[in-house]
């Protein structure tokens, strides 16, 4: 079973990834070095590199997903080139919450600085009202986040036949 968690900044999905982590499943958060990096493009879609957007690395991705048999993988991210690899999963989680929840998550959270900006707050609340429900056609199920983190992991691990 091969689970894509995506969703906008702040929706949750570090924090799904890593839980998972702690549990023993293998889980992968695609917005990491190595899994992502700056690619040219036109605009600022991002607000954090202008002319840059945060891609997948389709190479390293699709040589794990071509590897995995059948072990339980969850996956977590969100990127512009992420439809290329939608048929591969079994389920597509879209992680989601009002904005001024996620606005608040990214001003509190650590470890991660995208989103702190009123360039980049914007470009989220932007992407929100644009991405989201391109994400929703695609997505499998969809999870409200503003609630408890256990709870969401629960429904999350429930949609992957893990409970």
């Amino acid at each position: 079973m091969k689970v894509l968690i995506t969703g906008m900044s702040g929706s949750g999905k570090s924090t799904a990834i890593a839980t998972l982590r702690k549990m023993r499943y293998r889980a992968i958060d695609l917005d990491d070095d190595g899994w992502s990096s700056w690619q040219p493009c036109t605009g600022d879609p991002t607000g954090a590199n202008p002319g840059h957007d945060w891609l997948w690395d389709e190479g390293r991705l699709s040589a794990l997903l071509d590897d995995i048999g059948d072990e339980m993988l969850f996956l977590a991210g969100c990127a512009p080139n992420m439809g290329r690899f939608a048929a591969r999963f079994d389920r597509i989680v879209l992680l989601t919450a009002p904005i001024e929840v996620l606005l608040d998550r990214v001003l509190r959270r650590s470890g991660n600085d995208y989103g702190k900006s009123p360039t980049e707050a914007e470009r989220i609340a932007e992407n929100a009202r644009e991405i989201e429900p391109i994400l929703r056609r695609i997505a499998t199920d969809e999870v409200n986040t503003n609630r408890p983190a256990n709870n969401v992991l629960m429904t999350v691990l429930q949609i992957a036949n893990c409970y």
